[in-house]
């Protein structure tokens, strides 16, 4: 049952993740393991939120977003005119 890593343990897995990442590199892993686990817990919290309520609260779409979508749907319609054209 003894999976977790002791002291000396921890040691030697933080100087090989010091060495493989660099540490340039160590404050950005950190701050994406960060963000991650924010996004997860918000996530889980989600979950539960929506199942005591029946409608989720509106979020404000982003002008990034409604370009997505907008390309998005142009793209589905060139993808449904090839496709009439090759049925032809």
């Amino acid at each position: 049952m003894g999976f977790l890593p002791k002291g000396t343990e921890w040691i030697i897995i933080l100087i090989i993740v010091l060495v493989i990442f660099g540490p340039k590199n160590l404050p950005k892993l950190g701050a994406s393991l960060g963000k991650t686990v924010k996004n997860l817990r918000e996530g889980m919290e989600g979950d539960d939120a929506s199942k005591g309520s029946d409608e989720a609260p509106a979020e404000e779409e982003s002008e990034e977003d409604a370009k997505i979508r907008e390309l998005e749907a142009q793209l589905a319609e060139a993808k449904k005119k090839k496709e009439e054209q090759d049925a032809e």
